[in-house]
């Protein structure tokens, strides 16, 4: 039965985190400090990764392009938070909407293949060891992370074009703090039986299950050299530089499989709006520190950073 209440829309209005006006100002400080935290810890591991020649490797390579993508996550979902309490406008276009809908799921969608990369990257380093530098060239790493970026951002596209084709919504209040799909969805009075199929085939089978199951055939052969090696040292060593790629594969794709791999109807938008949260905030600011607090090499390279700093400005 058709909803009695429809709304052509041109514009929605953000809910945000909250409503309750005695907390925004401590979300706006909250999400503010948690923001500059995830631009600094990123940004440092891209600087690093970009001036210390010990890091021009194919594995720091692909981090430095997960360093941009979570940047440009947390941008893209935190910056209508910042923006609401410094001019109080909560309203988004239409155009605005399926813009930021179509970059975040983009990015989204980019960093579950440039993993995908990464996991390649660690099968090769430790089955084939002897021909790494060979099969993991500048050129390759650089063709395989341009193909990603391209997959990603053409795997949204007809998706955001079908979404900005709906006009009839029954509000214009989006219980969120962006325009997401699952949110934007519950608010639509026409029919999305299509729209929802294509998200389940293109999205989550293809976008999600095939890197997905790309990384775990890698790790089947790279958990089966590992078993292969003598020495207990050895087999640890070859497990501790998986370790770090092996977290984020599990936090991202725990938080996604929570979110969107389940029918928009069934969806309860209090307990989605958490893992959103997490997915915008928690994932990028456990990148940096995952591949950093465990790193020896990252510590070097900060050392010799701070190092080469300090020395200049004494020289000053």
């Amino acid at each position: 039965m058709e909803p009695a209440n429809k709304t052509v829309v041109t514009y929605f209005v953000i809910k945000g985190i909250s409503d309750v006006p005695e907390l925004q100002l401590l979300i706006f400080l909250l999400v503010l400090l948690i923001y500059l935290v995830i631009l600094g810890g990123n940004m440092t591991i891209f600087l690093l990764i970009s001036t210390d020649r010990h890091l021009h490797t194919p594995m720091y390579f692909f981090l430095a392009n997960l360093t941009i993508l979570d940047i440009s996550c947390s941008t893209i979902t935190l910056h209508k938070v910042l923006f609401t309490f410094i001019t109080g406008d909560k309203l988004v276009s239409l155009a605005g909407c399926v813009m930021q809908m179509f970059f975040f799921l983009s990015f989204t969608c980019n960093e579950l293949l440039i993993l995908t990369a990464m996991g390649y990257d660690r099968y090769v380093a430790v089955c084939n060891p002897l021909r790494y530098h060979v099969v993991m060239n500048h050129k390759a790493c650089c063709c395989l992370a341009g193909v990603c970026w391209v997959l990603g951002f053409l795997d949204i596209m007809p998706c955001a074009l079908k979404v900005s084709s709906i006009t009839c919504y029954t509000s214009r209040e989006i219980n969120h703090f962006f325009c997401d799909f699952v949110p934007v969805m519950k608010l639509s009075c026409s029919d999305t039986y299509d729209l929802q199929l294509y998200v389940i085939i293109e999205g989550v089978v293809l976008a999600s299950f095939v890197p997905f199951s790309l990384t775990f055939i890698s790790y089947v052969f790279i958990i089966r050299s590992i078993l292969r090696i003598r020495s207990s040292n050895g087999r640890w060593k070859a497990f501790y530089t998986c370790s770090s790629h092996l977290t984020i594969i599990v936090l991202l794709y725990g938080t996604l499989s929570y979110q969107y791999f389940r029918p928009v109807e069934y969806i309860i938008l209090g307990s989605y709006k958490l893992s959103s949260l997490f997915n915008a905030i928690g994932v990028p600011i456990l990148n940096p520190l995952i591949y950093s607090l465990k790193n020896k090499d990252v510590h070097s390279a900060l050392k010799r950073m701070l190092n080469k700093n300090s020395s200049q400005i004494k020289r000053e």
